[in-house]
């Protein structure tokens, strides 16, 4: 019989979600919110220009089943499909490869293997040769592809695969970090250090001091749409490769290097991604590239699209990390001193794993200052998939270390959690506003919106409510907590700090624009019509976006880092303010106006008391010899960063948030629901506040997900066993919260010059996720009556929280026992 007074009783219902936009009245009070704006903020807005909620450019077609993507496109005649074959070994020797089933299978036009590559058999997204294409003596993990079927049909391709013959020979094999630091510690790459003032000297000096250990595992990307391209050839060499990717210039130049031709025989296109969230940076260069050598040396189109169980299997993940750390502090929770160590499972190569472990060292402060500090990284090398991008590349997982220091102070003093990140937060113009890495921060928010969202949400009331709950309840057992994010926006490779945009304006006044950033569901696109919008006055269906391509927009960064908007949207701002210039000074001209007189209004654009259709204007510019055509680029300013000393400005600004979370726990089966999430986020001035708002809700899900439910397992064999839906458990909609509460900062727009002083929304909102974490632990610890901190490993699975709440009762009835302490 169900108990109504239960958290897990479905008959109870739902709860509302709720969502909502600060109105700027409710917070008027709030010192967030008295901040004076910049000199040209607020800005102006036309009627469905930037700043309003206009709907997704492409969300007809997304609901309506019509939006394309590689495998909607239409199959071009002779179209051969393609299947790769994988390694059984994790790491072994090859010492034979008989591949002649496979070729005599039906159906089968030719099988790839590393011979028949004509250029270079590397797809290294570093430049450390350290990635082929395809295996060749030897295979560094289970999965890595060997060779590739090309087939008249795609069962036909999958089919032949299973033929071949390999026999290996085994070679020892590292599984993960423990495996590799006894082994050696072999790194992908170099490690870094960050300090500031003398941690080792300082930490014997401080009044209390607390010394631990922390896992945080890996999460798969999980992408709606898989891993897919398709090639094909033309004239005189050219190669057209449709690519799911986050990076069309990077898939172009590892097409080059494979086929050993110029960049500009090769152009690569995307229209949209069904997700990519870091796993299509460097991931997808591999699909691309085999489609691309069937086509060349067929001579016919040639696609691949994985399975989900292959796509699993092969590619890299977000990377899980232990992380040791000693943090000296004093009886009111002020942190004196912290030394860390963030060791990472990396995989057989490098790909990206530098910088990722990189910005996990520029995020293991958080939003705390810490007085004398030393961060490591450790990127270690194992024979698993190697290790790739995934939002947040690698700050959620420092940010993961800096808030567990927060918990372990808060348990040593008895402290509320909330009050020890309140006393340790940056405070801007001050002698504590310095980060490890020696960048001043100077627009720290962060304890203004842990205060305000506190009030907000009744944080302090409920709190006591929990544990006067907790003291009466046997096994449901709740807890809460508010944590922040600092996330820093900016690549920490400088040179990919830069965009390009092309805008065409067409004689009847329509307008197309292309940037060098990609759709991958996130509304960059619409974000992008809505510059083209506010600056002409039109409405959305005068703008048209079209797809991102390297023919286009040449040599463009990755759509990651956050960074799409604010690199692509002024690039395309740059090109939008050339033509407008120019059709400023001819109007002037024209009607015999000064150019101050010029106005483009949604009526139409007004020189002086004439008001001239936007059409009529274009076409009058265009009989006048007028260009209506431009290219704009943009790089961020003021950026830094050398690697050498660990010194620098890597991040042009800081986005902040806050994050307050309320579970329930069952502790007899380790069940965990999320009872209500109070969220505090600020976009500076959205350029989208609904497409915003989703962004949030959608990343504290995800980010949830990887620490409570999303578990990867490989056996001792190195075999991947969560890969595929049956085995792998993103949260679905019954892990919802119950209530669900996101606000937008108002009145806070970045103080940095921004596209329309925004700030990126695609990252940094992940790590509200940490919240539920946290919220976890409080309630576990109540098992131990709030005496020791319960050190929740992540994913907090039920399994895991079964094993914390055991330990802890055990440490309870050792405290309980007579004579004990």
């Amino acid at each position: 019989m169900s108990d109504p007074d239960s958290p897990f009783d479905l008959g109870a219902g739902m709860a509302g979600l709720s969502t909502e936009v600060i109105d700027g009245t409710e917070a008027e009070t709030s010192a967030l919110n008295a901040r004076p704006a910049p000199q040209n903020a607020p800005l102006k807005l036309v009627k469905g220009g930037a700043s309003q909620p206009l709907r997704h450019e492409s969300g007809v077609l997304h609901v309506s089943g019509t939006a394309a993507y590689i495998d909607d496109l239409p199959e071009p005649k002779g179209l051969l499909h393609l299947a790769p074959g994988l390694s059984t070994k994790a790491s072994a020797r090859i010492l034979s490869m008989d591949l002649e089933a496979v070729r005599a299978a039906p159906g089968i036009v030719l099988v790839l293997t590393a011979d028949d590559i004509p250029g270079h058999n590397d797809v290294s997204p570093v430049g450390k040769h350290d990635e082929p294409l395809l295996a060749t003596d030897t295979v560094s993990y289970y999965g890595q592809m060997i060779f590739a079927v090309v087939a008249e049909t795609r069962a036909q391709a999958r089919a032949a695969v299973r033929l071949a013959k390999i026999i290996y020979e085994d070679l020892p094999a590292v599984l993960d970090v423990a495996q590799a630091r006894a082994a050696g510690g072999e790194l992908v790459w170099r490690s870094l250090t960050l300090s500031r003032g003398d941690a080792p000297a300082a930490l014997p000096k401080a009044p209390r001091r607390v010394s631990g250990s922390l896992s945080v595992g890996g999460q798969e990307h999980f992408y709606l749409e898989g891993q897919a391209a398709m090639a094909m050839p033309g004239e005189d060499g050219e190669m057209r490769v449709w690519s799911s990717t986050q990076h069309p210039t990077e898939t172009q130049l590892m097409v080059t290097h494979v086929l050993d031709c110029p960049g500009a025989l090769v152009t690569v296109e995307v229209r949209r991604m069904g997700g990519g969230f870091g796993g299509k940076e460097t991931q997808a260069n591999g699909p691309a590239c085999l489609t691309a050598l069937a086509a060349s040396i067929t001579g016919r189109a040639a696609k691949l699209r994985l399975d989900r169980d292959d796509d699993m299997t092969i590619t890299g993940k977000r990377h899980d990390f232990v992380i040791d750390y000693d943090v000296g502090f004093d009886d009111e929770g002020r942190i004196h001193a912290v030394d860390m160590v963030l060791a990472a499972r990396c995989g057989w190569s490098a790909d990206l794993s530098g910088p990722v472990t990189d910005r996990a060292l520029f995020h293991a402060d958080n939003a705390y200052y810490y007085p004398d500090v030393r961060l490591r990284s450790e990127p270690l090398k194992t024979n698993t998939q190697s290790n790739t991008a995934y939002r947040g590349f690698g700050g959620p997982q420092g940010i993961v270390g800096a808030e567990r220091l927060i918990e372990e102070i808060a348990y040593a003093t008895g402290l509320d959690p909330l009050d020890v990140r309140l006393r340790n937060a940056y405070e801007s113009g001050t002698t504590r506003d310095l980060t490890p890495y020696h960048m001043n921060v100077e627009d720290s928010i962060a304890a203004d919106l842990m205060k305000t969202l506190a009030e907000d949400c009744d944080y302090r009331k409920r709190r006591e409510d929990i544990r006067a709950f907790n003291a009466k309840s046997r096994f449901i057992r709740r807890g809460i907590a508010l944590t922040p994010v600092k996330f820093g926006i900016a690549f920490t490779a400088t040179h990919y700090n830069q965009a390009g945009a092309l805008v065409h304006i067409y004689t009847d006044g329509s307008v197309q624009v292309n940037h060098g950033g990609c759709e991958m569901g996130q509304g960059l696109h619409t974000k992008m019509v809505q510059i083209v919008m506010r600056e002409f006055a039109l409405e959305a269906d005068r703008v048209r976006i079209t797809a991102t391509n390297t023919g286009k927009v040449p040599n463009t960064s990755a759509t990651a880092a956050s960074s799409g908007a604010d690199l692509n949207g002024m690039a395309v701002l740059d090109a939008v303010t050339k033509i407008k210039d120019r059709l400023i000074m001819f109007a002037a001209e024209h009607w015999s106006v000064t150019e101050k007189e010029i106005a483009f209004t949604p009526d139409g654009v007004k020189a002086g008391d004439t008001l001239i259709p936007f059409p009529d204007l274009i076409k009058a510019a265009y009989f006048a010899r007028i260009s209506l055509s431009s290219n704009g680029f943009y790089k961020t300013p003021k950026i830094h960063w050398n690697p050498d000393t660990g010194r620098g400005r890597p991040f042009l600004y800081f986005a902040y948030g806050a994050a307050c979370s309320e579970v329930a726990v069952d502790t007899l089966t380790g069940e965990m629901q999320i009872e209500r999430v109070d969220i505090l986020h600020d976009a500076g001035q959205s350029l989208n506040p609904a497409i915003d708002i989703g962004q949030v809700e959608g990343a504290f899900v995800q980010g949830a997900g990887w620490l409570t439910t999303e578990e990867l397992v490989w056996d001792a064999a190195g075999r991947l066993r969560t890969h595929a839906p049956s085995t792998y458990k993103i949260p679905g909609c019954s892990d919802r919260p119950r209530i669900f509460n996101v606000r937008l900062l108002e009145n806070a727009p970045n103080r940095e010059d921004s596209i329309f002083r925004s700030k990126a929304v695609g990252e940094p909102p992940f790590v509200h996720g940490l919240s539920v974490l946290h919220a976890i632990s409080d309630a576990l610890a109540s098992l131990n009556h709030y005496r020791t901190c319960p050190r929740l490993d992540a994913p907090a699975t039920p399994e895991t929280i079964l094993r914390c709440a055991d330990r802890l009762r055990k440490t309870a009835e050792a405290h309980a026992a007579p004579g004990t302490a």
